[in-house]
């Protein structure tokens, strides 16, 4: 493996790097503090047009067609100003994986190009239930089929762009005799159908731009052709998507992690205390070198883990170790950021404080942290026995 990135993969982050500082950075701020849809949703459209909504996806189908490790680097640098549109560019990614890897023809063609050229803001992931966290095998959403259709029952919680999204890929129960987690499939439900309505959106600690809402499945007819890839296959699948969707957001925590050290950093520089710069003093100093070295750990776990996945090889556990320290490793970026500006970290005049409240999920959604450990462990003990 080549630590350097190619030449189109660098391309990639520059346009990430350049985008993010002209259109996001200046607007991030008043996103996280006013519900401002119409600028959040412009600058998704504008990522679609520069083919960042399918980064991973066959230009069969309108992706870019660049690669995981292209996908990680541009999710870092969009990350490193705006998480919300970080998140969202995340999901989109996944949601498109997904179809590209189980649909049909008529799917594939169907959803695919409308939501990498934009015409579609977002596609959803519904998995989470209230019962069904960490341990998604225990979901209760149900599909029944019924002549040419199947009935959904059932609600999914925490799915980022529910009020947005223009396809839904949905997991339900399809053989309730089947032993826990072994007849689940997966279905593609269109927003605005009868028996389908999106919840309120959740009041959450960060990432507030991007919407999180519950979903609502009552007697949802949808067509028999909505099942994608083989019936009662849908939780393998699940965990398969879960493991790429790990690599994002350790990507999004990168982001986040070197962008609070940075504007630290930077700070340490003019900030002047006891007649001196304060990144002269050993205890700033250490910070510093710690969370940078702990960031750049996270950088080459995450491109190992990209890279093994591109390969088409097993990348489970390196992305689960990935997400792990990289996700850790922007928590406590971000709590050093802030003890380096000292009360001035805890306000709103300066980003750290946003910084912080932003990475705390990325410990928590797609998979805890001690969701990871558990998965590591596994797998290594699996190697020894």
């Amino acid at each position: 493996m080549k630590l350097d990135l190619n030449e189109e993969q660098k391309l990639i982050q520059e346009t990430a790097r350049e985008f993010a500082q002209a259109e996001l950075e200046p607007v991030a701020a008043a996103l996280d503090q006013q519900d401002d849809q119409e600028t959040f949703h412009d600058n998704l459209k504008k990522l679609a047009e520069l083919g960042f909504m399918g980064l991973n996806i066959s230009d069969e189908y309108g992706g870019a067609e660049a690669g995981v490790i292209a996908f990680s680097v541009a999710l870092t640098e969009i990350a490193r100003a705006c998480a919300s549109t970080a998140v969202t560019l995340s999901v989109n990614n996944m949601v498109c994986e997904v179809i590209q890897a189980l649909g049909s023809p008529a799917q594939k063609e169907k959803y695919i190009p409308r939501i990498c050229t934009g015409d579609y803001l977002a596609g959803a992931f519904g998995l989470t239930e209230t019962g069904a966290g960490s341990d998604p095998a225990s979901m209760t959403t149900s599909a029944v089929r019924d002549g040419d259709s199947w009935i959904l029952n059932g609600s999914k919680i925490f799915i980022t762009s529910g009020s947005c999204a223009g396809v839904f890929v949905v997991w339900a129960v399809t053989d309730p005799t089947a032993p826990k987690g072994k007849g689940v499939s997966v279905f593609l439900v269109e927003p605005g159908i009868d028996g389908f309505s999106v919840g309120k959106a959740e009041h959450k600690m960060g990432q507030h731009a991007s919407k999180t809402n519950e979903l609502l499945f009552q007697d949802c007819r949808i067509p028999a052709d909505a099942l994608m890839g083989i019936l009662n296959d849908g939780f393998r699948v699940a965990v398969t998507e879960l493991a790429g969707g790990r690599i994002g957001i350790g990507s999004l925590a990168l982001g986040v992690g070197l962008a609070a050290m940075d504007a630290a950093t930077s700070y340490s520089l003019e900030r002047i205390q006891f007649d001196r710069k304060i990144s002269e003093f050993q205890a700033i100093q250490w910070k510093i070198a710690d969370r940078y070295t702990e960031l750049e750990a996270s950088r080459l776990l995450l491109m190992n883990a990209a890279y093994l996945k591109e390969q088409g090889r097993n990348f489970a556990k390196e992305a689960s170790m990935a997400k792990l320290y990289a996700t850790e490793a922007a928590n406590r970026a971000c709590y050093d950021a802030m003890q380096i500006l000292g009360g001035y970290g805890y306000t709103k005049d300066y980003p750290i404080e946003r910084y912080t409240r932003d990475a705390r999920i990325t410990t928590i959604y797609e998979g805890t942290s001690e969701i990871q450990r558990l998965i590591i462990a596994r797998s290594i003990l699996n190697d020894f026995s």
